[in-house]
């Protein structure tokens, strides 16, 4: 069963699908075609969220899009995200999804930490920092989704990818020790998974 918190953050982001601009639904349908040609073919569903630093947005895009697909009750769908470069998994962005109801645990302490990430009394993912071709991310039918200009700018070409798409977001790594930092975390967050909700919503009432 989904945390009562994130459960509720769901329900309140699908009131929310309107807001969506059109143009940027229209990136999201190629998402959601991607995986529901994948479901029709009742093949494994890959997506691999990716970002320069592997840090922020492209584990947030990795952990709502699994929150997404258990929401919608579709199976056989796991997430990965990677980088151009591995770093960590950033702490403020940790402290936000902390704050929107996640549970999440150090697994493995190191520089760069592997933390289990949990939405659900059965539900989690693992995260830490990678660059994209890690061995822990798939190597082939996978989509590679990019989650920064930069990463999309110089990952020109991924072995193994059948589907690149560019879903970019401001990174809100510019707020780091502002006033605003936590609010900036936590709303990123909640525009990747608004998107992320949208997109699997098309795919169950596809």
């Amino acid at each position: 069963m989904m945390f009562e918190k994130i459960q509720e953050t769901c329900q309140m982001l699908e009131r929310e699908f309107d807001s969506i601009p059109t143009l940027r639904k229209e990136i999201l349908q190629k998402i959601a075609d991607y995986v529901s040609y994948r479901k029709s073919q009742n093949l494994p569903v890959q997506l691999v969220y990716i970002c320069t630093h592997n840090s922020r947005r492209s584990h947030l895009g990795q952990i709502w899009s699994a929150v997404a697909a258990c929401y919608y009750n579709i199976d056989d769908v796991k997430t990965y995200s990677g980088g151009t470069e591995a770093t960590a998994f950033h702490p403020n962005a940790i402290k936000a999804l902390q704050s929107q109801g996640f549970v999440i645990s150090t697994e493995q302490n190191s520089n760069n930490p592997l933390y289990k990430v949990e939405y659900a009394s059965n539900g989690y993912t693992r995260c830490f920092s990678k660059v994209y071709d890690d061995d822990m991310n798939p190597k082939s039918e996978f989509a590679a989704i990019m989650t920064c200009s930069d990463a999309e700018e110089n990952c020109p070409f991924i072995p193994g990818v059948e589907f690149k798409i560019g879903t970019t977001y401001e990174d809100p790594k510019a707020f780091d020790g502002t006033l605003e930092q936590d609010f900036k975390y936590q709303e990123r967050s909640l525009q990747i998974a608004l998107e992320c909700l949208y997109v699997f919503s098309l795919v169950k009432n596809k």
